[in-house]
């Protein structure tokens, strides 16, 4: 089922922001565009990193979840020197026990963003 909202940027080709499967809800890579604007944020990874996970946040919301029941995320990076900074930014996000994580370098990422992170929650039975 798809699941989409308002609150976080249109996807910018073929997919959805997020597809619930069973009790998982598996949550497209984004990036820091201002969903009001539809542009990318400041070109500073602390700016950025806020952005992308508040993105991330409003999709979970949407799900009727929070960042409490994220299990995995998968952070790109154009360059790991932001690894640093870009941490302060993330864990003042998810919650204890925070979730399993890959972190990579990539040689770039659409509209010229530094990061883009997706992630898979688990939705719980109701």
């Amino acid at each position: 089922m798809k699941v989409e909202t308002k609150k976080a940027p249109r996807a910018i080709g073929p997919y959805s922001q997020a597809i619930r499967s069973g009790q998982f809800l598996f949550v497209s890579g984004q990036i820091p565009i201002d969903p009001n604007t539809g542009e990318l944020v400041d070109n500073e990874i602390q700016t950025q990193a806020h952005q992308v996970l508040r993105n991330l946040d409003a999709i979970l919301n949407s799900a009727g979840i929070n960042f409490g029941h994220v299990v995995r995320t998968t952070i790109f990076l154009v360059n790991l020197e932001h690894f640093n900074a870009m941490n302060e930014i993330y864990k003042t996000y998810v919650l204890d026990p925070a979730p399993a994580r890959s972190t990579v370098q990539v040689a770039g990422l659409p509209k010229g963003a530094l990061i883009e992170i997706d992630l898979i929650a688990e939705i719980p039975n109701k």
